[in-house]
């Protein structure tokens, strides 16, 4: 229950335990994180904002109920063992599967919403038969990795590696035939990071996740 609360107001579950330190920082935080969200907007436009909002807002929105329904379980619980639990147990990779699968969502959206949309690829629109395949390949792919990465799958960490070796080479031939582009830009830099990071914890495709009960 504590966590259902903290979801829908930040820092309401960790005060329902009696917690009120945890909630005012939870709240506070939250408060702060959608207050640049709505800055990054006026200042950069939507997509900016969010791609904030789900690289930060959404991950500290997640913690925070995350955080409150540990407090339920354990006396000892705390902002500090909450977030040692979530990289004990891989959540953050977790959290990623869940991005790619929201991705996928959005992606047969906007094919579907948008039927003459084409992709670019190495600086040309397939044609015909292509041109159908390689829309589809994206969300195909997401919906993919990202159930592979809720269940910490190793073949979902090479289909995403190799995946993104093929975006990064798609990517750069792009910027090269087209030039500086925002969204490119974005798309390059986040990509380079994204991969350095699921790189950083492949070690969560192999190794049993233990020492924490339950979730």
């Amino acid at each position: 229950m504590a966590a259902v609360f903290s979801s829908v107001v930040p820092g309401s579950g960790q005060a329902l335990r009696g917690r009120i330190p945890q909630a005012a920082i939870a709240f506070l935080i939250s408060a702060a994180l959608l207050g640049c969200t709505w800055l990054i907007e006026r200042a950069h436009g939507g997509g900016a904002a969010v791609l904030f909002l789900m690289l930060l807002v959404l991950p500290w929105w997640a913690i925070q109920s995350y955080d409150a329904w540990l407090t339920a379980q354990s006396p000892e619980a705390g902002l500090g063992q909450t977030l040692k639990v979530i990289w004990v147990r891989a959540h953050d990779v977790r959290y990623l599967g869940a991005l790619f699968l929201l991705t996928a969502l959005t992606d047969l959206y906007i094919i579907v919403a948008n039927p003459a949309y084409s992709l670019t690829v190495f600086c040309t629109k397939p044609a015909g038969l292509l041109g159908p395949l390689a829309k589809a390949q994206s969300p195909t792919l997401h919906t993919l990795i990202g159930y592979g990465f809720m269940r910490l799958r190793r073949w979902s960490l090479l289909l995403y590696l190799a995946y993104a070796a093929f975006g990064l080479l798609n990517g750069t031939a792009n910027y090269a035939c087209f030039g500086y582009g925002r969204v490119r830009t974005v798309f390059l830099v986040t990509l380079i990071a994204f991969t350095a990071y699921v790189f950083w914890r492949r070690r969560c495709f192999t190794a049993p996740r233990a020492g924490y009960p339950g979730l």
